[in-house]
């Protein structure tokens, strides 16, 4: 079966063509800078790699020269784009409406539409995406997954504000979560791998955005997102958890407005704020120099994520593995080692030489000794999407 996965930004489209059950990438690629003239498409089939610049006006544009490289007759890997089976589709927020991936219908779409506004960012280029894709691949179906569906299972003690319980039953005011997609993947592997379908785990998935998960049992018990993808851990240009009376403080002495606000903290605080710069690698190298500021900066990077090691080890009354994933996670041995040392109390022990080592696969990273695991898992959406497109399949909840 071929299954086509599509991430769809507001000004970007990835992919990939996956066969299952096998899991083989068939082909993959980005569609870049949609909007623009000098719109950009990268596509790789097997060692073959194309890069094309074009004017790629619409998602629409971009998705359609994206069939046209399936089906060329030198880099194609299909005849025709009958020969997709399902189309699955990364929509960031589901709210509490959706805990499974769904057959898309009107009355889906219509559902990612009226949740435009907790993400009005993400779900707009998303929703896009499902339509587009609607008329380019007709004999396809449509799957949507959310990436909030994996914290559905957050228990009401970790979902609900201390506000008025209006906020709630009104206007489904609560801690939704986001990366599902992502932290359900890299702990189903950590549990495969420990072979411990009961493992106390911690999810930490740092790249330029940032998240952690408490999970146990498979099912996500905590997380730091909240209802936005701004709270919790200190991100790229994300400020993370903040005190809502330094928001008013600012308004007041400034003037600012609401935009101005969203503006501040979404897009130049986090690690751009503190340093100037939003790459952890050009933070790393300017520390590496004695920049003062970089160092800080690592430095609360790391304090924050043990904060919530604490915290997710109590709500978990024990802890059998921390996993580090995404870009940041899986590739930066210098935030690793930050955020374990010194968490001895916790049974956390790395292992300096196998941090220190740069491999593709996932993999142990803990001393011989340590009572905690420490894992390195490569996160991989796209695959988490195909599997259960795949299982909904199998299901027969979809016929192809």
């Amino acid at each position: 079966m071929k299954i086509l996965v599509i991430n769809s930004g507001s000004s970007s489209i990835k992919f990939q063509l996956i066969e299952m059950p096998s899991e083989t990438v068939v082909a993959s690629g980005l569609v870049e800078r949609i909007g623009l003239e000098d719109g950009a498409i990268h596509y790789k089939h097997l060692t073959d790699k194309v890069s094309l610049t074009l004017p790629i006006p619409n998602h629409a544009t971009g998705l359609a020269e994206v069939a046209k490289l399936l089906m060329n007759e030198k880099t194609g890997v299909i005849k025709d784009v009958a020969e997709i089976d399902l189309v699955g589709h990364r929509v960031v927020h589901g709210g509490k409406k959706f805990s499974d991936p769904v057959e898309v219908t009107q009355e889906i779409k219509d559902k990612i539409r009226d949740l435009f506004l907790l993400a009005p960012l993400h779900n707009p280029p998303n929703l896009d995406g499902i339509e587009v894709a609607e008329k380019i691949f007709t004999k396809s179906k449509q799957i949507a997954l959310f990436d909030t569906a994996f914290h559905q299972t957050l228990p009401a003690v970790a979902y609900k504000y201390a506000i008025s319980n209006k906020f709630l039953t009104e206007d489904n005011v609560r801690v939704y979560g986001f990366h599902g997609l992502s932290h359900k993947y890299v702990t189903d592997r950590a549990v495969e791998i420990l072979d411990k379908p009961d493992a106390k785990l911690i999810s930490i998935h740092l790249g330029n955005g940032c998240s952690m998960t408490a999970v146990k049992d498979g099912q996500s018990l905590d997380h730091t997102l909240g209802f936005g993808p701004n709270d919790g851990l200190i991100m790229g240009t994300r400020s993370g958890a903040i005190d809502q009376s330094v928001i008013f403080f600012l308004m007041d002495k400034y003037n600012y407005t609401k935009d101005e606000i969203i503006t501040i903290l979404s897009k130049e605080s986090g690690m751009l704020g503190l340093t100037g710069y939003s790459d952890l690698r050009d933070i790393e190298a300017q520390a590496e120099q004695g920049n003062k500021d970089c160092i800080l900066a690592l430095e609360m990077n790391a304090y924050r994520v043990k904060k919530f090691i604490g915290a997710y080890t109590a709500a978990l009354n024990g802890l059998d593995a921390i996993i580090f994933t995404a870009g940041i996670g899986e590739n930066s041995a210098t935030i690793r080692k930050m955020i374990c040392d010194q968490m001895d109390y916790f049974g956390i022990d790395l292992d300096d030489t196998l941090n220190a080592e740069r491999l593709p696969n996932a993999r142990f990273i803990n001393t011989a000794n340590s009572k905690t695991k420490i894992l390195i898992v490569p996160t991989n959406e796209e695959l988490e999407i195909a599997t259960e497109c795949y299982s909904l399949y199998k299901e027969k909840t979809v016929t192809v």
